[in-house]
């Protein structure tokens, strides 16, 4: 059995946020598999199998500080390990349309890695699957950064990432961390520089 706890906040104000990215893959992951929501006492939780594996899937109502607190009761009630949770987390470290897998290391400052790696002893042997959102832009706080609403021109890429997202959380149940790593990792959804065009060797005219 594996559990994916997507990270984000409840209510409507947050509903389009960066920090609410990993919700988006969620809605989007329970889409695919026709896996629909019901609500617990402290998380919204969708269930589906593949490849005879059964996954819980949820969306903790706890707020971003305390994801543990409701990621740990869904642990417990299915005797489920740290080495089967996968986490989905937007990254303020990675720039927006990267996408990355990995297993373990410190929270990066995102605060509901951090509840969970506290609810866990301290373990931070469980996979992450973070999705980029960029640093703020000079002169912003990094609070506001996160709890800003997408741009409309961000919009095919956010699209693009979700679907990606979705793809690597269903590899990593398939296929395990390293298969999904290997396919997953190397997305960079981010604009390509235009190539610089080489100068033209002109021959000197014949005199």
């Amino acid at each position: 059995m594996k559990l994916i706890v997507a990270l984000g906040n409840p209510g409507l104000q947050y509903e389009r946020t960066r920090h609410n990215i990993g919700w988006r893959v969620a809605d989007e992951l329970a889409r695919t598999q026709g896996a629909t929501w019901s609500a617990g006492t402290q998380a919204l939780q969708a269930e589906f199998r593949l490849v005879g594996e059964k996954v819980v899937l949820i969306k903790p109502q706890t707020f971003m500080n305390a994801s543990g607190k409701a990621a740990l009761p869904v642990m417990q009630f299915y005797k489920i390990g740290p080495e089967n949770l996968l986490v989905i987390q937007d990254d303020l470290d990675s720039p927006f349309g990267l996408l990355r897998l990995r297993f373990g290391g410190r929270h990066g400052g995102q605060n509901g890695v951090r509840d969970i790696i506290r609810v866990l002893g301290g373990d931070e042997g469980f996979a992450r699957l973070k999705l980029g959102i960029s640093r703020p832009p000079p002169g912003r706080e990094v609070s506001d950064w996160v709890l800003s609403k997408w741009a409309e021109e961000e919009g095919p890429t956010l699209e693009e990432l979700t679907r990606l997202g979705v793809g690597a959380a269903l590899k990593w149940v398939s296929s395990g961390l390293k298969d999904a790593q290997a396919v997953y990792n190397s997305t960079d959804l981010r604009p390509r520089p235009e190539p610089v065009a080489k100068p033209v060797a002109v021959e000197p005219p014949i005199e």
